[in-house]
């Protein structure tokens, strides 16, 4: 990963235990490169593709929560706005979205009330006014 990310992230993890104290599964994984798994690093393409893959096979129907962390929040971005016809994602929870490293995709207007975004104002990587500006 381009800035050490990993599915052992306590960030990660506090979302994946958040989950499923809320009555949700929960599936942790690494991208593409990191860790023990194959591939390299793809601007957030492959990344995307690992993501939907993951949904096809650990949740290939019914409702869908999504969330992401840093980079994980870009990918899952693009993944609630390929996913959202398709299926009834209920929740979303974008975590410290590197909007000013990355594209973040826009967030399809009838998600609004089921995504939260949450990012720190002191964050040091990537400015609070970055993830405000896309926001809005």
């Amino acid at each position: 990963p381009l800035f050490g990310g990993t599915m052992d992230n306590k960030v990660v993890q506090t979302l994946a235990r958040a989950f499923v104290a809320s009555g949700w599964t929960a599936v942790r994984f690494n991208f593409r490169g990191v860790g023990a798994t194959a591939g390299t690093y793809d601007e957030g393409r492959g990344e995307l593709e690992d993501l939907l893959a993951v949904v096809g096979q650990a949740a290939p129907e019914g409702p869908l929560a999504l969330a992401g962390f840093s980079f994980g929040a870009f990918v899952t971005s693009h993944a609630l706005a390929r996913l959202w016809e398709p299926r009834v994602i209920e929740r979303a929870v974008l975590v410290g979205t590197a909007a000013s490293r990355f594209t973040v995709a826009p967030v399809p207007a009838e998600a609004h009330g089921r995504t939260l975004v949450v990012h720190g104002e002191q964050d040091d990587t990537v400015p609070l006014a970055a993830v405000m500006d896309w926001a809005r």
